[in-house]
């Protein structure tokens, strides 16, 4: 498939840069970031109804551990195969199919009368949404102007604290409401089916995919669209530059270039980033509900005690939104791991009701704005041809800790309660402060910049 000239691309990628932003980077933003949302609020919800589960259905730690669990094995899956797949299809066809998958499998949970049939469907919610993830920054990032690119994504991953939080209302108030009400929470969770279709016809392709792909005309077309929006003179019509003849990296040859010498520093420092925190923050954000239930605290004092400390999410994005822009993408996600690894200390030794609120909203805080710095980190240290492959790997990585956490949270909370999983959590938290240095800062700089 014929390639445009490195001339031709970064012609693009200056005027996609030197935009504003606009209603349609608005719209672009907060299309995805629904999408994302709608994600959040699934992984919340399992949370709060796996406490549910493990009374109305009698189950053990091991069998809830596997309902985790299975939905992460699929996020695993999804993230590495939907990366592959963005790069090959693009961005926002992948987009809209995950949410479709997810969507109907999340719904199709109300329906269940056992475990195993669950843990199926979980396995293929994962799927959908391990594949969203990584898809939706890499969309989002290729058309954020580079001054304000990292910000945006920051903005993006705040969306999933508005889901966070709608899955601990809905935690709150449905679930406790009936004998049915965590069967009435996966119907909620079914919404993204129908958003795939806006999704589908609603959005933009990425015009960055488009000119990787040699679909000149259809990236001056929506690049001009933005441009009229800006209500900024067109430059010159780019499909009239000169095109070279290239074949496209193969699947196989996209996954074997992130280990590269040019890469391959930095692979292993992002693989390594995302497994660490993917740990730390599903050991203890699936368990918090059920590790409060088991302190003493009914569902319904634990389900609000939940809530309270998910509305810190929120201001811990913020705060990583303007800092991301000010000193970088390396040390605003090492500082805020670093405050994630002495809150998680801090909340797993917490006695009274006042301490496990308040370090366990400081735990959210620091740990989503770090999450927002690495899904706006993750996508800028690939060029064009291999950003979404390069960030679905490393989320595909991250999921694989995200499947054994919920595994070794009852073993660690059998052997020294949450003192001893919470510390353990906080020595993973600082192994992403360091690895998080390996990772290249490209802040201001074009995406299409080495």
């Amino acid at each position: 498939m014929p390639e445009p000239s490195l001339t031709s691309r970064s012609s693009l990628a200056a005027r996609l840069d030197a935009l504003p932003f606009t209603r349609s980077h608005l719209r672009v933003l907060t299309g995805s970031g629904v999408g994302w949302a709608l994600d959040a609020m699934d992984v919340g919800l399992i949370s709060f109804i796996i406490a549910v589960l493990a009374r109305e259905w009698s189950l053990d730690s091991f069998t809830t551990g596997w309902i985790a669990s299975a939905g992460f094995i699929g996020m695993a899956i999804g993230a590495s195969v939907g990366g592959l797949l963005a790069d090959r299809l693009g961005r926002r066809y992948v987009f809209a199919v995950t949410l479709l998958i997810y969507g109907v499998a999340t719904g199709a949970s109300a329906l269940v009368g056992g475990v195993a049939v669950l843990i199926v469907l979980r396995f293929f919610v994962g799927l959908g949404l391990g594949a969203e993830l990584p898809v939706a920054s890499t969309y989002v990032s290729e058309f954020a102007p580079a001054r304000i690119r990292g910000r945006l994504i920051v903005i993006l991953e705040a969306f999933w604290a508005v889901g966070w939080t709608a899955s601990a209302l809905i935690g709150y108030f449905v679930i406790p409401a009936s004998e049915s009400g965590w069967r009435w929470a996966f119907a909620l969770g079914a919404i993204p089916a129908v958003y795939a279709l806006f999704v589908r016809w609603g959005l933009p392709e990425s015009p960055r995919w488009l000119a990787s792909r040699g679909r000149m005309g259809e990236a001056e077309r929506i690049v001009s669209r933005l441009e009229t929006d800006a209500d900024l003179q067109r430059t010159p019509a780019i499909r009239k530059e000169p095109v070279r003849e290239t074949l496209a990296p193969t699947t196989s040859r996209r996954v074997a270039l992130l280990w590269a010498p040019e890469f391959r520093v930095r692979t292993a420092s992002v693989w390594l980033v995302w497994f660490c925190v993917n740990f730390a923050y599903y050991g203890a954000f699936i368990w918090i509900p059920s590790i409060l239930f088991a302190a003493g605290y009914d569902l319904v004092k634990s389900f609000g005690f939940t809530l309270l400390i998910t509305l810190a999410q929120l201001p811990g994005y913020a705060v990583a939104a303007w800092l991301i822009e000010v000193w970088g993408r390396r040390l605003t996600l090492s500082v805020f791991l670093a405050g994630s690894a002495v809150s998680a200390v801090l909340f797993g030794v917490a006695g009274s009701e006042g301490m496990i609120i308040a370090t366990g909203m400081a735990l959210s805080f620091f740990n989503l704005g770090a999450w927002g710095a690495l899904y706006a980190v993750t996508p800028e240290i690939y060029p064009t041809s291999l950003r979404a492959t390069g960030a679905g790997w490393a989320a595909g990585i991250g999921r694989i800790a995200s499947i054994i956490a919920p595994l070794v949270v009852p073993l660690l909370l059998a052997r020294g309660g949450a003192p001893l999983a919470f510390v353990v959590f906080s020595v993973f938290f600082v192994i992403a402060a360091v690895a998080a240095w390996g990772l290249v800062d490209k802040r201001g700089a074009s995406l299409d910049d080495r």
